[in-house]
């Protein structure tokens, strides 16, 4: 007799027959097909587009992955943001190497991003920070990011003391926050075909700054 808890998702199935992904047809430069891909994104009524799952590994080797939102892609590197206390920061210092997974579901496509991993400059965080909702630029202050917490009350309430704290003033950056640079040695393009026969095509930077592009078996 099964468990109350089971599941056995093993009978949903989905062919994928959107589109393909061909050597002929991709850009030369990743970027320039990414930046492609993210407006067809965009175009097809994708949510939150630049949500992505960030991949990082603890001193120790163990992974851990959360979903979270790409910021910028600007001067050869993916830019997300978060407090330098949470646990992929941690993570990210121990070990300054990530990896980021895009899935557009609704085209079919997945994108896959390897590489080294380093802080922004706090000119740069802190031209971001200014341009979130001021509601986040508190929640930054408030929230010790990864760190328990007895109650949801005890979290708004130090929201709420935050706010009055800074009732009518600019919210400063936190020495505690701010972005990350994720620079790619690898990116891989993925287009969903029918048989499960996808199209994966993988550029890999090379010494000399230039990208190989293959073709991978699905």
């Amino acid at each position: 007799m099964n468990e109350p808890s089971d599941l056995d998702p093993s009978h949903l199935r989905r062919d994928y027959r959107r589109g393909e992904l061909l050597e002929s047809d991709v850009a030369r430069d990743p970027f320039v097909q990414f930046a492609k891909w993210f407006a067809d994104a965009q175009a097809g009524g994708v949510v939150e587009p630049n949500m992505m799952v960030l991949a990082t590994v603890d001193g120790a080797g163990s992974p851990s992955a959360r979903a979270m939102l790409l910021k910028e892609v600007h001067d050869g590197a993916f830019v997300f943001y978060t407090n330098y206390g949470s646990r992929k920061a941690k993570e990210l210092e121990a070990n300054p190497r990530a990896a980021m997974v895009f899935f557009w579901g609704q085209l079919e496509r997945q994108v896959r991003i390897e590489g080294r991993v380093q802080r922004n400059s706090r000119e740069e965080s802190e031209k971001y920070f200014h341009s979130r909702p001021r509601e986040s630029q508190i929640g930054a202050w408030a929230s010790r990011q990864s760190e328990s917490i007895a109650s949801r009350a005890e979290l708004e309430k130090r929201d709420a003391e935050i706010e009055a704290k800074y009732a009518g003033q600019v919210v400063p950056l936190p020495d505690f926050w701010g972005g990350y640079r994720l620079i790619p040695s690898v990116i891989e393009f993925w287009q969903g075909r029918p048989g499960r026969l996808h199209d994966r095509v993988k550029y890999e930077r090379q010494r000399d700054g230039s990208w190989q592009i293959r073709r991978l078996q699905p």
